[in-house]
């Protein structure tokens, strides 16, 4: 074993500050753009915090620790960054470990090519739903922290700031356990310097990773002691190398470790146990594409720059509110154009808001129709329930007029693509909740079976006193019947 390095990751350096420049505008127009206490906390991190606490970060985290409401912080994070406050980057992780395998400052830069995680040894194909991460670093024209020149940042902090996503939950505690329990060696290498150090292991497996190169080696131990001592030497190229495996017995190891690359290597030898798998295992939650996607500020922000023309991202999984106002076509007969304009203008309105206050968005409206994205089932489901106990009131407050939606709700896989300017979405669970909707008549809604089997939908139909009523529908376009329900 080696001895503790000190963690300067988490001193605090608001004592000793670097010149920030002159923030004071920039702060006031955030106030005036978001909610008072998430851009308050935003500005005392910035002018207050310590370094690692404004690289890489988690804005969920961020908001349960300062009490806020998350929609409202997300939407203070995304105009401070508009403003210049933050700079955000789209983190591509590995579904395993969480690790930081490609940092882009724009979704367009994510392939869907198959990304290779060294450390775990396996490749993936990129889902907004867990593996993008969008996280916001303090800009280095409002303030200098040394996450700006990871090239120099210590080896402990390297793993915390660079490699680590914000998802891996490891406390201080958990990092003085990592490397006092689990960390048989660990050391910087300049270009071109090796290092040789002789260990002892037991029956099971070794980790060699080097973060900067992305290079992994297992070693895997079996339980019969070797006569001699054994020799491995591994070297970082800076090409991706395949994670391989060498055999080895239990004993004496010589390990060589040499860096062939350009650039500093900081390789770390891990004994993986359960224990080990378990420490840095821990996760919390993060601002996934998939969940900043259904933000509406967002989309207002960021409508036209979030994917490439000809580029298509999967989401595995991704919940859809259609509505339609029922007789739309006779109320303007009715009425008059003015008076239903203004009538239809109120509806969306009012549908907008209660998207938003769901944590949906808008993705467009088609005519009198709107379609909106959720997270989950039950967020659509609480709208959609909302949008019918609150529309009412629209017609009530000119003519007396009863407006009707009409809604469906279907939850599934889908693409993210551009279409027309427009972050937009494709696929069949697209088609099928617009045609659920085409089921509903008079007051009653319509939803898929994936949302009504949900556990928080079941749980949120129980405490309005809610029975779904079963059936099965022929929808256009799909094979077979489909069950839906109806929620009177």
């Amino acid at each position: 074993m080696f001895a503790l390095p000190p963690l300067s990751w988490g001193r605090k350096f608001s004592r000793n500050l670097r010149a920030m420049t002159d923030t004071a505008p920039l702060f006031a127009a955030l106030r005036v753009r978001a909610d008072a206490d998430a851009a308050a906390a935003i500005e005392r991190l910035v002018t207050s915090g310590a370094d690692g606490d404004l690289a890489r970060i988690n804005v969920l985290s961020f908001a349960a620790a300062h009490h806020l409401d998350e929609e409202k912080t997300i939407a203070a994070f995304l105009h401070a960054a508009q403003l210049g406050i933050f700079e955000l980057s789209w983190d591509v992780l590995c579904p395993t470990c969480r690790g930081v395998l490609d940092v882009t400052t724009t979704l367009q830069d994510v392939h869907d090519e198959p990304y290779d995680c060294a450390l775990c040894g396996r490749s993936f194909e990129v889902s907004l739903d867990e593996l993008v991460e969008i996280v916001f670093t303090v800009s280095p024209r409002v303030r200098k922290i040394a996450a700006h020149d990871p090239g120099t940042l210590p080896l402990w902090d390297y793993y915390r700031h660079v490699f680590w996503s914000s998802a891996v939950d490891l406390s201080d505690d958990g990092l003085k356990k990592l490397i006092s329990e689990f960390t048989l060696f660990a050391r910087e290498l300049k270009p071109a310097e090796a290092a040789t150090v002789t260990l002892e292991v037991a029956e099971g497996w070794v980790l060699i990773f080097d973060p900067v190169s992305h290079f992994g080696h297992y070693l895997k131990i079996a339980p019969e002691p070797a006569q001699e001592l054994q020799k491995v030497s591994l070297a970082f190229e800076g090409t991706h190398a395949p994670t391989t495996t060498t055999q080895l017995q239990s004993g004496s190891v010589e390990l060589t470790l040499a860096n062939r690359t350009t650039t500093r290597a900081l390789p770390v030898v891990w004994l993986e146990t359960k224990e080990y798998d378990a420490l840095v295992g821990q996760r919390r939650p993060h601002l996934t594409a998939k969940r900043i996607f259904t933000n509406q500020t967002f989309r207002e922000l960021y409508r036209t720059d979030t994917l490439a023309v000809d580029q298509g991202l999967k989401i595995v999984s991704l919940t859809f509110l259609f509505t339609d106002l029922k007789g739309s076509t006779e109320l303007y007969a009715r009425v008059g154009d003015l008076v239903a304009y203004e009538l239809v203008r109120g509806h969306f309105r009012l549908l907008t808001e209660i998207v938003a206050a769901e944590r949906g968005a808008v993705v467009k409206t088609i005519g009198d129709a709107v379609m909106a994205t959720f997270s989950s089932p039950e967020r659509a489901l609480a709208a959609a329930l909302r949008m019918r106990a609150s529309i009412g009131a629209v017609g009530q407050e000119t003519r007396r007029e009863d407006l009707i939606l009409k809604i469906g709700i279907h939850e599934g896989p889908c693409l993210a693509v551009m279409l027309n300017d427009r972050l937009d979405y494709f696929g069949q669970t697209v088609n099928i909740a617009a045609r659920v909707q085409g089921l509903a008549v008079s007051d009653a809604m319509f939803a898929t079976k994936p949302v009504i089997d949900h556990p928080q939908t079941a749980a949120l139909l129980a405490k309005a006193g809610i029975t779904p009523r079963p059936q099965q529908a022929t929808l256009k376009g799909v094979a077979g019947e489909v069950p839906v329900y109806e929620i009177p």
